[in-house]
């Protein structure tokens, strides 16, 4: 047999080849997310970055070194060996505990129902890039997973699903790559995989493969690997993959017809094309100089993202108006973003209307088909000048989409509507329909505008960067009171509360004689939240914090909300995301 040929002649090279997997691993560091936007939070200014000191029961000062994210810390992932019934325990994650004020049993005293209950509400919701960041430091950061209720693998699978939730390409990587955990984490890595090629950058995708150290035991990623070690001129190495896949089992009638093509055993190309999966999809067209497909309502969304990547999809311009099903697919995959929402539009304008429709553009859309109406309203929509008809039509044509589940496919271009309208030239029964949809992300580079009149936005602030010492702090914030009580028109708001409650769970002394100045009302912590900090559940009340936040901003959210998530945090002692939190909501931005 050839397979035993080639075990014979090169015996010694599939020994090393199975003993050390696949390519040497390049030593990859991870990326620190909350420092990418590290502007948002500071001032450019500002460069020291030590953090606070706190101190003990004796009054000493404890010198703990957080907060110094632009320096190079130790991120290695911790693995500890440890014996338990002969089994070797792994700790996979990112980030060192101390990064972020976290620790190792983190997970240690939760109860896996109760995680399953929060992971499962988490998968649902669309969480904003602050809640996505928290969430990111909870899930990735070195600890023992949880035993009571939960399996490793639960607790992993939970972990891949926000992950892949999340979609940040670079961040799967690094966590594949940094732990060898391509084999564990299999509906990760074929996510990664999957995607990267859906846009055609097969490159980034065999990219990983350079990088993995553990022989690979999924026959669907092994397929991805033995096509990539083709692609790179390795033949050999993937003539031998392929030949033991083989020698175990391994049946796969159609990726064999392809395999055979791009190891020359053959000339004639195999036609057939499949859609089980976008790599079989991608062989249909990497093996046939005459690929030609057809796209239609049961297309998957991924397949139509690779047919728009590798420009397979057919002109807008060729398409007839009068071809509505036609029309109908496009609209799906405009929806499905593999078509710009322009393109779509544009063919809205081909539609022919006499003035009559066009006048009574609003009434007369329901007797057409919803194709036909939505070109209609589209139409009327450029001819509109009048703000309050135009915003009336716009939001006509958005709850059309919506009600043929397209609420996708008009978003864009939407938003560009919105933004030439002012604000306050918006009525009132349209300003739900303005805001909800124009969806202005604030400028992320804002820098810090101190306002020494107000407590919270005054100077005092820049020691949660780290930009103060204890002695210098205790003096300043006494004096800021003193001059306070001074001033009997000031009004002491919940943010001051919350500086100050802060800066005393650090150590630092304020006069009592200055408690008089507010009442000390901090809001409630919810039930549940308080339970796990008193069993010291930092992981729990991290994601329990993370669904809390939600979809919104941290600036957007409530005092009241702000003020139980630092007590919670000062509670746990968790300062550096604290501090993170609090330079996001104290200062004012301009």
């Amino acid at each position: 047999m050839k397979i035993l040929k080639l075990l014979n002649k090169k015996f010694h090279f599939v020994l090393v080849y199975l003993f050390l997997g696949l390519n040497c691993l390049a030593e990859d560091q991870p990326a620190d997310i909350w420092n990418i936007n590290k502007e948002v939070l500071l001032d450019n200014s500002v460069k020291k970055e030590v953090k606070p000191k706190k101190k003990d029961q004796s009054g000493k000062n404890i010198q703990i070194g957080i907060y110094n994210m632009q320096s190079q810390k130790k991120k290695k992932a911790i693995q500890q060996d440890q014996t338990l019934n002969t089994k070797e325990i792994k700790i996979i994650g990112l980030y060192d505990p101390s990064d972020y004020d976290l620790d190792i049993n983190m997970w240690s005293n939760s109860d896996g129902d109760q995680l399953k209950n929060i992971f499962s509400k988490l998968e649902k919701l669309d969480l904003s890039t602050d809640a996505q960041e928290i969430m990111n430091i909870s899930i990735l950061t070195n600890a023992y997973s949880p035993q009571k209720n939960i399996s490793n693998k639960e607790f992993l699978r939970f972990k891949s699903n926000l992950l892949i939730k999340n979609s940040d390409l670079d961040l799967i990587e690094n966590y594949l790559i940094k732990n060898q955990t391509i084999n564990s984490h299999k509906e990760l890595t074929k996510y990664f995989l999957d995607e990267h090629l859906s846009v055609g950058n097969i490159d980034k995708a065999c990219g990983l493969f350079k990088k993995n150290l553990e022989p690979i035991n999924d026959d669907y990623i092994s397929k991805y690997n033995i096509y990539c070690l083709i692609k790179n001129n390795k033949i050999e190495e993937a003539q031998l993959i392929y030949d033991l896949k083989k020698e175990l089992g391994f049946k796969d009638e159609y990726f064999e017809k392809k395999i055979k093509f791009l190891f020359n055993y053959t000339s004639k190309t195999d036609e057939s094309i499949s859609e089980k999966s976008i790599f079989d999809f991608y062989l249909a067209h990497h093996t046939n100089p005459n690929f030609l497909f057809e796209p239609n309502e049961n297309t998957k969304k991924i397949i139509w993202k690779y047919l728009s990547s590798a420009n397979l999809l057919n002109s807008l311009k060729e398409i007839e108006t009068s071809d509505l099903k036609k029309i109908s697919l496009i609209e799906k995959a405009v929806n499905n973003k593999s078509y710009p929402e322009q393109d779509l539009l544009n063919l809205y304008k081909r539609f022919q209307f006499n003035i009559n429709q066009l006048l009574n553009a609003e009434s007369y859309h329901n007797s057409l088909t919803n194709i036909e109406g939505r070109a209609l309203i589209y139409q009327k929509i450029l001819l509109e000048s009048e703000i309050e008809k135009r915003l009336k039509l716009l939001k006509i044509l958005k709850d059309s989409f919506k009600k043929d589940n397209l609420n996708d496919a008009f978003d864009f271009e939407l938003k560009k509507f919105l933004v030439e309208v002012d604000p306050s030239d918006i009525p009132d029964y349209l300003t739900s329909f303005y805001y909800t949809n124009i969806r202005i992300e604030q400028n992320e580079k804002k820098k810090i505008k101190f306002n020494n009149d107000i407590l919270h936005q005054s100077k005092l602030i820049n020691y949660f960067n780290g930009d103060y010492s204890d002695s210098k702090i205790e003096k300043d914030i006494n004096n800021y009171l003193k001059k306070i009580k001074k001033n009997k028109k000031y009004f002491f708001s919940k943010r001051d509360q919350i500086l100050i409650e802060s800066l005393k769970s650090d150590g630092i002394k304020i006069d009592k004689k200055y408690d008089d100045l507010y009442e000390s009302d901090l809001s409630e912590i919810p039930t549940d939240i308080q339970v796990m900090v008193n069993n010291d559940e930092k992981g729990a009340t991290m994601l329990r914090i993370v669904e809390i936040i939600g979809q919104d901003k941290l600036e957007r959210i409530d005092d009241d909300t702000i003020s139980f998530i630092i007590n919670t945090l000062n509670q746990l002692d968790i300062d550096i995301i604290r501090n993170k939190i609090l330079l996001k909501v104290l200062p004012l931005k301009v």
